[in-house]
């Protein structure tokens, strides 16, 4: 698989047949992965790039939907992966990693001194070029960064091109490019030589002159002294300076590092590599991509800084890089690593490593200065984070006096510097992290390895640690034993520093390092759960004279807290911060404040009307922080704020445990907390009423008005087609009135909504009309989505009892849309569509819609969602001949049905087994069936013409088709009397008994008989 962004997105197979990705948010999600290197990219930054500050209404559930659509249009679900870390790209190539492969490659060297291969190189390079990078997404916040990168490493390698070709006698024309790149001194130095050398001195002159006026306007400095060099060495036509007689051998081509005038730095090219970097003991698992990278960034900034957490593997990466840049034709000065772990000086530990003598003959740093000036030169200073001041303060001196000189800095924050360059070390990957804990244990990859790399973060030090545990422990027990992880990684290799010789240490050595402001605010951090939001930190981390806001910056910058719009540790950081919460005595305190924002968030969250969408996203991050905080003292004003957002979620499980363990730690006491009781009463009784179970009673004397609405309604809402009709209308009306008396408009809505359908069970199909379309126009004035859907649910059923499939159709899907956005009720919105599939015999796809809603239901505990559901996977089979699998399928759901007292429901699978056998033969058992059917029907009109009808064919079947004939007119008079004749989609068993019957009896006595029943 190829991926190119070397112009406008493409995609090509292994075979190099183009693979169309056509959704413009499937192409920027695959630009954003492959911008970041292929990943992983966690999902919130992901949802950013896509949709920016207007996020879809469940953006996790979309970005899975574009991730899926992506994975089918590039043919495999392997190539993009998603890990702990987020997703990323896997087993691709990409034209912009191999554009820079090449360009950092070096040429072995040869005869001709090696210019020729390296220009067929650099010309392989430029030619991947189809256009700008990434074209088709140049206003994309996510590619502006890499586009700048590819864009200047794109001339750079134009200008390498050219120089190869001056010095090698080829013809050059750059005129073109320095219009385009005015201010661009090297390039303007190459345009020149190339002018001077063609006998045009007087337009090589000319070029400087305007260089020179160009610089001076815009940026208020003069052309670099090299430049000015080159100006004056063409003034006095310097022989040196060749012309198309004199062209200098291949031996003099411009390397890496070289002193042609014209290069950005300048170097004595002495010979002989010089290094005092250690010998890798260990491979280095996992980082060849961030290598190749950091080699590029020195190939084009003086200043990388390696930032990340402890333990992360910044001096490995560091080591690694600058060992692959030894060669004396790269830094004839040499690579030298300077370890300030133990040093209290930073120019000291420079000099040591570069055998400076610190004498009395002057000032040290200017004695540097004058060393590393002298030729081409990289520094890689380690471990800088305990004193960083310092050496920013040497690291720029140094910088500003050696021109020659790079640096490559490691350490938890950046140096702050001018012109510095931070690239952030992260975590490993997850299968990378499993690579390197197996080759490190000597082990193979499964489940439990996974689990321990996820919960280390994969950190790779922390990864050692644990796999030096496995030979005496055993993989699952290390898992399992990782809640302990301080006393389990308490021991590590003999020759590390001591700060990496157990977890506890490595962390140690960064808290260490941290102010008081700074070490109150990292442990109240640990608080939260996968992170929190600014406003969480500056609540539950405040402290007076503390500015939680300025010391947050400062503790991302340190690399212990991940930057937001969610602020996180890393797990081992937090279990050491809540450590060390519990030995400052605050842990009390800041978990009270922590229960305190939640609760607040919760119960200011606004769940009815326009911004439905928006809070149930926001309190969808804030899903691990309510769990924990529902740990507090006084849980149930959580639980209430937060009982009708995960019934709308489909989240049922976690609602009944949750307000049942939150009924179990509190008591009866005052006269609010009589009413907060009851009320979590109300939500406990419907979301376990909702999954299927019996619910305890309700103590109704102990709420108050709202309390009462709210069990008038929503404990009838929950169990609207099970029970006594009678009960439920008169829930209804007292809700009603409730609602009507505080001035809740949602409430009266919601009512509305609910005595639509219970009209729908009395056989009132206007009632039904008149308040849903009451109460779906009070949900359309509030934007109300949820009771958008209540209201149209009762609306697309009376289209279907019509025969308008058409219009039902067209309903069902924007319910299932304004579902899909929502999260909520989808199962029910899925099966309803399948219906409509089924009405009109397209039994694949009404199937299709019927097992998505199935397993939907399953997975959110939703019992009758999951009866629904199966029901119209059974009517399917039926209708395709395979009465078995229907009886399998509606004979599970009887017992369930007649407990619930589920008659309307209980009514319709009777007769639907009782279809099933008529259809196989039995009659016996089919009049059985539909007489018990009949009498679970009765008082409602419809399902009583239903069981009618089929014991007309059970009758037929048995012989007796006068006694048919009639009980289908009365059947038909049922229907006619509620204004529900059957539509053409449901007529498919009265019109198969019908033809039986008139086949036995002929027309005559058929409409004789059929005249007498009605």
């Amino acid at each position: 698989m190829r991926i190119g962004v070397l112009g406008p997105l493409e995609a090509w197979s292994d075979a190099g047949a183009p693979l169309r990705v056509p959704d413009r948010k499937v192409r920027v999600l695959l630009a954003a992965l492959v911008a970041r290197g292929g990943g992983p990219v966690p999902a919130d930054r992901l949802i950013d790039d896509l949709w920016g500050d207007r996020p879809p209404r469940d953006p996790a559930g979309t970005l899975q939907a574009r991730v899926s659509q992506l994975r089918r249009a590039l043919g495999s679900p392997s190539l993009v992966r998603h890990g702990p870390s987020g997703y990323r790209l896997d087993g691709v190539t990409v034209d912009a990693a191999l554009f820079r492969t090449l360009l950092t490659s070096r040429v072995p060297a040869s005869p001709g001194g090696g210019a020729p291969e390296r220009a067929a190189v650099v010309e392989e390079a430029l030619a991947l070029w189809r256009g700008p990078a990434y074209a088709d997404f140049a206003d994309e916040g996510f590619a502006a960064a890499e586009i700048a990168r590819l864009g200047e490493q794109r001339l750079t390698a134009m200008e390498e091109l050219s120089e190869i070709r001056l010095t090698l006698g080829e013809p050059v024309d750059l005129g073109a490019l320095v219009a385009e790149q005015p201010l661009r001194e090297r390039l303007t130095a190459l345009h020149m030589r190339a002018l001077y050398r063609d006998g045009r001195q007087s337009e090589a002159l000319a070029a400087f002159a305007a260089l020179r006026a160009r610089l001076a306007e815009e940026l208020g400095v003069d052309p670099a002294p090299e430049v000015r060099d080159l100006h004056q060495a063409i003034l006095r036509q310097d022989p040196s300076l060749p012309t198309r007689r004199t062209t200098p051998s291949h031996a003099a081509l411009l390397q890496p590092g070289s002193s042609q005038v014209g290069a950005s730095r300048t170097v004595d090219g002495s010979p002989g590599a010089r290094t005092n970097l250690p010998a890798p003991v260990t491979d280095l698992i996992g980082r060849d991509g961030d290598v190749a990278e950091v080699r590029a960034l020195l190939g084009e900034r003086r200043l990388v800084t390696l930032a990340g957490p402890g333990g992360v593997g910044k001096t490995r990466l560091a080591v690694a890089a600058a060992g692959g840049l030894t060669s004396p034709e790269v830094y004839p000065g040499g690579v030298w690593l300077v370890e300030l772990i133990g040093a209290g000086d930073v120019a000291e530990a420079i000099a040591g490593a570069l055998g400076v003598r610190d004498d009395a003959s002057g000032p040290l740093l200017p004695r540097l200065a004058r060393v590393l000036a002298a030729r081409r030169t990289l520094l890689v200073v380690d471990n800088c984070e305990h004193l960083v001041e310092q050496a920013a303060e040497v690291v720029s001196a140094l910088l500003k006096a050696a021109p020659g000189l790079d640096v490559l800095v490691t350490g938890q924050e950046p140096l702050g510097v001018t012109g510095e360059h931070v690239r952030v070390v992260a975590p490993l990957s997850g299968d990378a992290a499993v690579r390197l804990f197996t080759d490190r244990a000597g082990i193979e990859p499964g489940p439990a390895v996974a689990a321990i790399c996820e919960r280390l973060d994969g950190i790779p030090l922390a990864l050692e640690l644990a796999a030096t545990r496995v030979r005496a422990l055993g993989v699952e027990a290390l898992a399992a034993r990782l809640d302990d992880r301080f006393r389990l990684l308490n021991s590590g290799m003999r020759d590390a520093p001591a700060r990496q010789r157990t977890l506890r240490a490595m962390i140690d050595w960064s808290w260490e390092l941290l102010s008081g402001p700074e070490r109150i605010v990292l442990r109240r951090l640990a608080a939260h759960a996968d992170g929190c939001t600014l406003e969480a930190a500056e609540e539950v981390c405040a402290e007076p004279g503390v500015d939680v806001v300025d010391v947050l910056v400062r503790l991302v910058q340190r690399s212990l807290v991940t930057p937001g719009p969610r602020y996180r540790l890393l797990e081992s950081v937090s279990a050491y911060c809540v450590e060390r919460l519990r030995e400052a005595g605050e842990d009390d305190l800041i978990r009270e404040r922590h229960a305190r924002h939640y609760t607040r968030l919760a119960e200011r969250a606004e769940l009815r009307g326009r911004r439905q969408r928006e809070w149930l996203a926001r309190l969808d991050q804030e899903s691990a922080n309510f769990r924990r905080a529902l740990a507090g003292p006084d849980p149930l004003p959580l639980v209430n704020a937060l009982a009708w957002y995960w019934f709308l979620r489909g989240r049922l499980g976690e609602a009944r445990r949750s307000l049942a363990a939150a009924l179990a730690s509190t008591g009866p006491e005052a006269a609010v907390g009589r009413q907060e009781r009851a009320r979590a009463a109300v939500w406990l009784a419907g979301v376990t009423m909702a999954t299927g179970e019996t619910a305890t009673p309700v103590p109704y004397e102990d709420l108050d008005l709202e309390g009462r609405a709210l069990a008038g309604w929503f404990l009838s809402h929950v169990r609207w087609a099970y029970g006594d009709l009678a009960a439920h209308e008169e829930a209804a009306g007292r809700a009603l009135r409730a609602y009507e008396e505080l001035g809740d408009r949602w409430g009266v809505a919601a009512v509305l909504a609910l005595r639509s359908k219970l009209a729908e069970r009395r056989g009132d199909l206007p009632g039904m009309r008149r308040d849903a379309e009451r109460s779906l126009a009070i949900f359309r004035e509030l934007g109300d989505g949820w009771g958008q859907i209540e209201a149209m649910d009762s609306l697309d059923r009376l289209a279907e009892k019509r025969g308008d499939y058409a219009e039902a159709e067209r309903l069902r899907h924007e319910e299932l849309k304004l579902a899909e956005e929502l999260g909520s009720e989808v199962s029910f919105r899925l099966s309803a569509v399948g219906r409509i599939a089924l009405l009109a015999g397209d039994h694949a796809r009404a199937d299709d819609y019927h097992e998505r809603a199935r397993r939907l239901a399953v997975e959110q505990s939703y019992k009758s969602a999951e009866e629904h559901a199966e029901l119209g996977l059974a009517m399917s089979a039926r209708r395709q001949g395979r009465y078995e699998r229907a009886e399998e399928l509606l004979v599970r759901w009887l017992g369930w049905l007649r407990e619930v007292g589920g008659t309307p429901g209980l009514a319709f699978f009777l007769a639907e087994l009782g279809f099933a056998a008529e259809q196989r033969g039995d009659a016996e058992t089919a009049l059985a069936l539909h007489r018990e059917g009949y009498d679970a029907a009765l008082g409602e009109p419809r399902a009583e013409a239903l069981a009618l009808e089929g014991l007309a064919g059970a009758y037929s079947l048995a012989g007796d088709p006068g006694r048919a004939a009639t009980l289908l007119g009365r059947a038909a008079a049922l229907r006619e009397a509620v204004g529900t004749p059957l539509a053409h989609g449901e007529r498919h068993d009265v019109d198969r008994i019908t033809a039986r019957t008139l086949a036995a009896l002929g027309e005559e006595r058929f409409h004789q008989a059929y005249g007498s029943g009605s």
